[in-house]
């Protein structure tokens, strides 16, 4: 035990010894290792190449900034059925229509049918009427509300990541096209 402690404090203080002798620390050598240099080494690339890459960049960045700047969602009416408001939502990574325009003053029935299992969508939220459901998966579930003052209001998934709005308007008149075109003339 002995012997062995003194050869090893040996070998350890002959390695610093060595190594503060030497200063540069101990490497194996390796044929396999690449010449190392310290500039960078421009790689020519053909003028097409720079242009595809630089034309395929943007129109990425194009792409993302219409999607999330430009694109609006589809907004749609819900149709009265015996005096209640009646849509059906689909939940499928996130909400479809997520924009839904109703009457002030009338009931409002949101069908809400899930078919994305993923647990973020397994609850929707009315904050403003004090409405929190789950959403069973592949099953519609029915939530019914009054707004009584027009404005818009939210409704969100329980992680608050997937939104949508019901907006309560005074007058929802349907669709008129007022300025219908006029026909002149003799029919033979």
């Amino acid at each position: 035990m002995r012997y062995q402690s003194i050869t090893l404090s040996g070998l350890i203080s002959l390695g610093l010894l060595l190594g503060l002798a030497i200063g540069t620390p101990a490497q194996m050598h390796d044929d396999r290792a690449a010449p190392r240099t310290d500039e960078f080494r421009p790689i020519e690339q053909p003028l097409w190449i720079k242009a595809l890459v630089t034309g395929g960049g943007l129109g990425l960045i194009g792409l993302e900034l219409w999607w999330f700047l430009f694109s609006q969602s589809k907004t749609r009416k819900a149709k009265t059925n015996d005096g209640v408001q009646e849509i059906t939502v689909t939940v499928d990574g996130g909400y479809d229509p997520s924009q839904i325009v109703v009457q002030v003053g009338q009931p409002v029935r949101l069908n809400f049918y899930r078919t994305d299992p993923s647990s973020c969508l397994e609850e929707v939220r009315l904050p403003d009427f004090r409405i929190a459901q789950t959403l069973p998966v592949n099953q519609t579930t029915a939530i019914e509300f009054t707004p009584e003052q027009p404005g818009r209001y939210e409704f969100a998934c329980g992680m608050n990541m997937f939104r949508g709005t019901v907006e309560a308007v005074v007058d929802l008149a349907p669709n008129t096209n007022r300025h219908s075109p006029t026909v002149t003339g003799s029919v033979a």
